[in-house]
């Protein structure tokens, strides 16, 4: 059974949910947006566990734990930058979904919070980025109870709207 899906505005680090994601990039080491927000509020634990780690490639994702974060675990996926729509974007996009859900089973986690993934620096359309996500989590086989698409903005919020209505 899919999960229940819900679409706030809000900030992901505050979200009161088993895992969060982390739309991170390929260093896993922080950076601007979301990223960044989520090393700045689980605090230094996390960079020093990222550091062993040792990066993660586009359409992949690892877990860690949340720290100072609500959440327990942050699972780290690293999106596509987006070239048009030609170089296979959908593909790694929806693999960022279909893994962070493997991962947060992997946890026995019940509700996963998402923000957009690739949607800011990485330059991908919010619309087709909704879509991708909405069909990835809604076809990917998981125990997840609920999903929750975490927005920064209106314009996000619509995007999701309209791709759950479809």
């Amino acid at each position: 059974m899919a999960p229940r899906l819900e679409i706030v505005h809000g900030d992901i680090t505050v979200e009161e949910v088993d895992v969060i994601v982390n739309a991170a990039n390929s260093s896993l080491l922080g950076g601007g947006g979301v990223d960044g927000a989520i090393h700045r509020a689980a605090g230094p634990a996390l960079l020093a566990t990222c550091r062993e780690l040792g990066g993660c490639l586009t359409g992949e994702a690892v877990i860690t734990d949340g720290f100072d974060l609500p959440a327990r675990w942050i699972v780290h996926t690293v999106g596509p930058v987006w070239h048009g729509g030609e170089r296979g974007e959908a593909d790694l996009l929806a693999s960022c979904y279909r893994e962070s859900l493997r991962l947060a089973d992997t946890v026995d986690a019940r509700s996963v919070a998402f923000p957009a993934i690739s949607t800011g620096v990485y330059g991908y359309p919010p619309a087709p980025a909704a879509r991708v996500a909405v069909e990835a989590v809604t076809t990917t086989p998981t125990s997840v109870a609920a999903v929750r698409f975490v927005c920064f903005d209106e314009a996000a919020i619509a995007a999701y709207e309209s791709a759950v209505e479809r």
